[in-house]
C-alpha cells in the first residue's frame, strides 16, 4: 500500500507533512514491557509509521491480563507477549520493523540495547527495572518516556530529556515498596489512557513539535478526569556513568535466589524451614503454614529481629515482585538463607491445596 495513502491523514498536518513523516520511518524505539501499558503503545507508535520498533519481556500471556492488554486474544494465553505483539504490528503495519526480544531486562543487557535505539520507553510496572532503565538512559545518554499507574490514577514523564532531570531526581529512594498492578489492582482503562499519552510524547520528540514533559509529571485521574503537571527539578549530585553502572547493577544481579513450588513441596510441614508471608495483611487468598509469619514488607525491617538470620527462610507475596524486595532487604542484615518463591501466594495456595 502507498505510504501517502496509510499516513494522508496526519501528513496533511502543517506541523507533520511528508518532512515527518520521514523522521517517523528513520526512529528507532525500544519498549520495555508488553503488558498494559505496552498493549497502548505499540499498536500507536506502528500505526503512526515509526521505522523500527523492539519489545523486551520475558513473560508470557495469562487469562488475568487480557482485561487490560488488549491486543492480545485468548488463544493466545500461554504464549510469550513479545511474539504475539510482533504478530499484531505486522497486521496493522507490515512496514514497520519489529524485533522481540523475549529477554528480562537487566544490568548485562540493558547498555547494548539502548545504544541501538534513540528513544526508550518505560511500560513496566517494577520499581526496580524502572530505575535501571532510568539509569542505563542516563549512561547511554537516551530519553527515557515514564508511565505508571496505580489503581485509578496515572503518570507520565519524559526523563533524561537533551540532559534534563532524570526519574532519581523525581523519584530519589530507590526502595520504595509501591505497589505493582498485580498487587494494587487496575482498571484497563487506566492503563489505555497512560500508555497512548506515553506513546504521544515519543511521537512528539521524533517529531520535533510541542513541549514534552521533561521536567514536569502530569497526573491524570480516571475517576474525575482531573489532571495536574507538577515541575520538578534537576538534582546535578546524581552521578550515574558507565562505571558507576556496572559497579551497581553487575554486582547485585543474581544475588536473590528463586525458587518454584514444586521444590518447597517437602518443606511445607518442615518446622526447620520458615515461610515469610511479605503481603500486607489483608491481602488474599491466605495461606496457613504451621511454619509460617506474616510481616508486611513496609514492616519488615523494624520487625527482622523476630527472624533467625540462620534459618532457611522462603518469602513469597502476591506475585514473586515484593518477595524479591524482601529477601535483598534481609540479604543486607547478613540472612544467608532466604529465597523468594516464583509466582507468590496464588501459586503456593494451589500447592497446599493438593498436598491436601
Amino acid at each position: 500500500m502507498n505510504d501517502s495513502i496509510r499516513y494522508n491523514r496526519q501528513i496533511i498536518l502543517p506541523e507533520i507533512g511528508e518532512t515527518g513523516q520521514q523522521k517517523l520511518l528513520k526512529a528507532k524505539v525500544l519498549v520495555i514491557g508488553a503488558g498494559g501499558l505496552g498493549a497502548a503503545i505499540l499498536p500507536y507508535l506502528a500505526a503512526a509509521g515509526v521505522g523500527e520498533i523492539a519489545i523486551v519481556d520475558d513473560d508470557v500471556i495469562e487469562v488475568s491480563n487480557l482485561h487490560r492488554q488488549v491486543i492480545y486474544k485468548n488463544s493466545a494465553v500461554g504464549k510469550h507477549k513479545v511474539d504475539e505483539a510482533k504478530l499484531m504490528i505486522a497486521e496493522l503495519n507490515p512496514s514497520t520493523k519489529v524485533e522481540a526480544i523475549a529477554e528480562k531486562l537487566s544490568g548485562k543487557n540493558a547498555i547494548s540495547l539502548f545504544e541501538q535505539y534513540d528513544i526508550i520507553v518505560d511500560a513496566t510496572d517494577n520499581i526496580a527495572i524502572k530505575y535501571l532503565i532510568n539509569d542505563a538512559c542516563i549512561v547511554t545518554n537516551k530519553p527515557m518516556v515514564y508511565g505508571s499507574i496505580f489503581r485509578f490514577q496515572g503518570q507520565v514523564s519524559v526523563f533524561n530529556y537533551q540532559n534534563g532531570p532524570t526519574y532519581r531526581c523525581l523519584y530519589p529512594d530507590e526502595n520504595s515498596q509501591s505497589a505493582n498492578c498485580e498487587d494494587a489492582g487496575v482498571i484497563g482503562i487506566s492503563v489505555g489512557i497512560i500508555g497512548m499519552l506515553q506513546a504521544n510524547e515519543v511521537i512528539k520528540m521524533i517529531l520535533e513539535i510541542g513541549e514534552v514533559l521533561s521536567g514536569k509529571i502530569l497526573v491524570y485521574n480516571i475517576l474525575n478526569n482531573e489532571q495536574q503537571k507538577y515541575d520538578f527539578e534537576k538534582n546535578t549530585n546524581i552521578v550515574m556513568n558507565l562505571e558507576a553502572f556496572q559497579k551497581k547493577y553487575n554486582a547485585v544481579e543474581n544475588q536473590v535466589e528463586e525458587v518454584v513450588v514444586e521444590e518447597i513441596l517437602n518443606e511445607i510441614d518442615n518446622d526447620e524451614v520458615l515461610f515469610l508471608d511479605v503481603r500486607n495483611a489483608e491481602e488474599l487468598p491466605k495461606i496457613n503454614f504451621k511454619n509460617g509469619i506474616q510481616i508486611s514488607l513496609l514492616h519488615l525491617e523494624n520487625e527482622i529481629k523476630k527472624l533467625n538470620p540462620n534459618q532457611t527462610i522462603y518469602v513469597y507475596c502476591q506475585s514473586g515482585i515484593r518477595s524479591r524486595i524482601a529477601v535483598e532487604l534481609l540479604q543486607k542484615h547478613q540472612f544467608k538463607n532466604a529465597k523468594s518463591i516464583t509466582g507468590g501466594a496464588l501459586a503456593l495456595s494451589q500447592l497446599v491445596k493438593e498436598k491436601v
